[in-house]
C-alpha cells in the first residue's frame, strides 16, 4: 500500500492546532453514510461504485467474495487467515485492483484480500488505509478523516475541534504491520481490561473472560440473552446483555450501562468498542504519539442512554456543537440524517432528510432514507408513499426495490410484490448479496422454485459467510413449505442448528420431520423451538400435527394456542397439504 502512502501524502492540507509548533492536516475525508451503526463509504474499483464499511477493527482492507465474483476480479492464493468475533473467515484469495478510486484520490494496482462475510458492503477498509498516519472519526456527522501531525508531543491536545469542550484521552498500544489495530487498556468496574477500538462492529461487546474478571456471568443478577453475534468469521457467537456500574475510558467515565458480552477470542483484547460508542463520541487517535483524543458528541453511549458522562474531575460534560459546520447540500443532510437515525433522534433525522429531499428529490437513495426513518416513527403511510416514489425515480436500485417489495408484502398486494421481484431477479449478478433477501420474499410469495434456486446461488458464492445458516434454514422452510426434496430440506436444517441454535431452525426442522411422518423426532424439535420462543405459532401449531398423529390428546391444547396466535394458520397450512 505504498502508493497509497505517496499518494495521500501529496495531498496533505495543513492546519494549525492551538499549539504553533504542533500543527495537523487532513490528507482526505470519507464522507460516510450510516447505516444503523455501520459507517459505510462509497470506493470506485475498476470504474464502478461498490459501497465498503470503513472497519478499524479490520488489518488489511478486503472484499467479499460474492463481490470479487460479481466484479469479476481475478484471484490468487493467500497464506493469511481472516478472523473476527465469528473465528476464522476461511479460505482466503488476494486480488489487485487496476483502478481504485478512494475519496476522489485515483490509484492503480491496489491489492485487497478477498474472504470472510458480506459485512453490510462489498467489502472492509481497513487499517492498512486508516492507519497511515493519524485518523479522526467523525461518525456523528458524516466523516471518517485520514490525518498527519507534525511537531506534536503528548503535551499537546489533538482534538482541534474542541475549543472549550473537555477532551479525554487515552493513551494506546505502539501500532507496527504485526500489530495494526488500535487497542489500549480501559478499566471495567474498577478492573483492567484490553480493547479494540472498531468501527467495524456495530455494537461493544465483552468476552465472557473479561466480564467474569469484572464480577460478571451469564447468571448474573440483570442479565439477559440477547441472541446470537455474527461478524467476519464462519460462526455465530451467542451473546449477553449484561449491566455494567462502570466503564472508563481514558479520562472518561460511563457509570450504569447495559453492553452485550459473549464467548468471543479475540488474539490481542478482551473487549470490542465499537460503533455505537464511535457514535456518542467524535475521535482522534494519534498513531504517532500513541494516543487517543475523544470528546462527547451527544446521544447514548454503548446504545443505552447512561445515567451520565463525566470527566476526569467527575463534572458533567456539555456538548460544543459551534464549531461543526452545518449541512449546505442534500448529500450532507442525507448523511447527518442517517447519523441521526442511528443515535435514534429520528424527529431530527427526519427534518434532515426531508431538506435533504427536497433539495433533491430525484435521489431514490434520500427517500428510502427517509421511508426507513418513518417506519421507525410508525408512520407507515408516508414510507410507503417515499418507496413507491423511489422505484419511480430509480427504477434499478435493488436495494430500492428490495425495500419497496417487502412492504407491498405488508400491505397484503402480493402480485405487485411480484413484479418488484421479478425486476430485481433478472437485473442481479449471479452472485449478489441482495439475493438472500430476495430468496426470502420469494418463499412469502410462495415461489418456491425461484427462492430455491437463489438460496442456491447465495450460498454457492457466499462460502465463509456467517448468514450461512440463515441462508441454509431458508433454503430448508422453503423446501418443507413446499413438500419437495424433503431429504435435501434436512440436510439443510442439519447443517444450521450445528452452526446456531436458533428456534426458528428447530421449527424448520419439525415441519420436515412432520412431512416425513418422523412424528417423534417433529416432536422433539418442536418442543426445543418453543421452549426458546414459546410463542410461535407455527411451532404450536405443527406440534399439534404430530401429537394427533400419535393419538395424543395434548395435541387440542397445542392446536387451540396455535389458533389464538395466528386464525389463519389452520388454512395456509391446509393449502399447502400440511396436515
Amino acid at each position: 500500500m505504498r502508493k497509497i502512502v505517496l499518494a495521500l501524502f501529496a495531498a496533505l492540507v495543513t492546519s494549525s492546532s492551538a499549539h504553533a509548533a504542533c500543527q495537523v492536516g487532513k490528507l482526505l475525508e470519507f464522507k460516510v453514510t450510516m447505516r444503523g451503526a455501520q459507517p459505510l463509504a462509497d470506493v470506485g474499483i475498476n470504474g464502478r461504485a461498490v459501497r465498503f464499511t470503513v472497519d478499524s477493527g479490520a488489518f488489511f482492507s478486503t472484499i467479499s467474495p460474492g463481490t470479487a465474483q460479481e466484479l469479476g476480479l481475478a484471484l490468487e492464493p493467500s497464506p493469511v487467515q481472516l478472523r473476527g468475533i465469528g473465528g476464522a473467515a476461511g479460505r482466503t484469495y488476494v486480488t489487485h485492483v487496476k483502478s481504485l478510486d478512494l475519496a476522489g484520490i485515483p490509484l492503480h494496482d491496489i491489492e485487497f484480500i478477498v474472504g470472510g462475510s458480506e459485512m453490510g458492503g462489498g467489502g472492509l477498509l481497513g487499517q492498512n488505509v486508516l492507519g497511515i498516519g493519524d485518523v479522526e472519526y467523525d461518525l456523528g456527522h458524516g466523516a471518517i478523516r485520514l490525518m498527519r501531525s507534525k511537531g506534536c508531543s503528548a503535551n499537546n491536545n489533538l482534538a482541534y475541534w474542541a475549543g472549550q469542550q473537555p477532551v479525554s484521552d487515552l493513551q494506546i498500544d505502539y501500532r507496527d504491520a504485526a500489530h495494526p489495530h488500535t487497542i489500549g487498556t480501559i478499566l471495567l468496574n474498577g478492573v483492567n481490561v484490553r480493547a479494540v477500538f472498531d468501527t467495524g462492529a456495530s455494537t461493544s461487546m465483552l468476552s465472557l473472560n473479561a466480564a467474569k474478571r469484572a464480577g460478571i456471568t451469564p447468571s448474573s443478577p440483570g442479565v439477559v440473552p440477547s441472541g446470537a453475534a455474527r461478524g467476519l468469521g464462519r460462526s455465530v457467537v451467542e451473546t449477553w446483555l449484561a449491566p455494567i456500574a462502570s466503564v472508563k475510558i481514558g479520562t472518561e467515565e460511563v457509570r450504569n450501562v447495559k453492553i452485550r458480552m459473549g464467548a468471543i477470542n479475540l488474539s490481542e483484547a478482551d473487549a470490542i468498542i465499537g460503533a455505537d460508542f464511535f457514535l456518542s463520541h467524535r475521535v482522534y487517535v494519534s498513531n504517532a504519539l500513541r494516543r487517543m483524543y475523544f470528546t462527547y458528541d451527544g446521544g447514548p453511549v454503548f446504545n443505552v442512554e447512561p445515567s451520565r458522562v463525566i470527566d476526569q474531575e467527575g463534572t458533567p460534560q456539555t456538548i460544543a456543537t459551534d464549531n461543526v459546520p452545518a449541512p449546505t447540500d442534500a448529500a450532507g443532510f442525507s448523511r447527518r440524517g442517517a447519523a441521526e437515525t442511528s443515535l435514534r433522534e429520528y424527529k431530527a433525522a427526519l427534518a434532515d432528510l426531508d431538506r435533504a429531499v427536497a433539495m433533491d428529490p430525484h435521489n431514490g437513495r434520500y427517500l428510502l432514507q427517509r421511508a426507513r426513518t418513518d417506519y421507525l416513527l410508525h408512520n407507515p403511510i408516508a414510507a410507503f408513499t417515499d418507496l413507491d416514489l423511489a422505484v419511480k425515480v430509480a427504477p434499478s436500485d435493488p436495494e430500492i426495490r428490495l425495500a419497496r417489495a417487502e412492504s407491498l408484502l405488508m400491505r397484503k398486494r402480493k402480485a405487485d410484490a411480484a413484479v418488484d421481484v421479478a425486476a430485481i431477479d433478472a437485473a442481479l449478478p449471479r452472485e449478489a448479496d441482495e439475493r438472500l433477501t430476495l430468496a426470502g420474499i420469494e418463499q412469502q410469495l410462495d415461489a418456491f422454485d425461484q427462492s430455491i434456486s437463489n438460496y442456491d446461488r447465495w450460498i454457492a458464492a457466499h462460502p465463509d459467510d456467517s448468514r450461512q445458516s440463515v441462508a441454509l434454514n431458508g433454503r430448508c422452510w422453503t423446501r418443507a413449505l413446499a413438500g419437495r426434496d424433503l431429504p435435501l430440506a434436512l440436510k439443510d436444517c442439519d447443517a444450521a442448528i450445528r452452526r446456531e441454535k436458533s428456534p426458528a431452525y428447530f421449527d424448520s426442522r419439525g415441519l420436515v420431520e412432520l412431512r416425513m411422518g418422523q412424528y417423534d423426532r417433529a416432536i422433539a424439535d418442536y418442543d426445543q423451538a418453543l421452549q426458546l420462543a414459546p410463542r410461535t405459532a407455527w411451532s404450536l401449531y405443527g406440534r399439534s400435527l404430530a401429537r394427533r398423529h400419535k393419538n395424543d390428546p395434548s395435541s387440542k391444547s397445542d392446536l387451540d394456542a396455535a389458533v389464538a396466535i395466528n386464525p389463519a394458520l389452520p388454512a395456509r397450512a391446509e393449502a399447502l397439504g400440511i396436515n
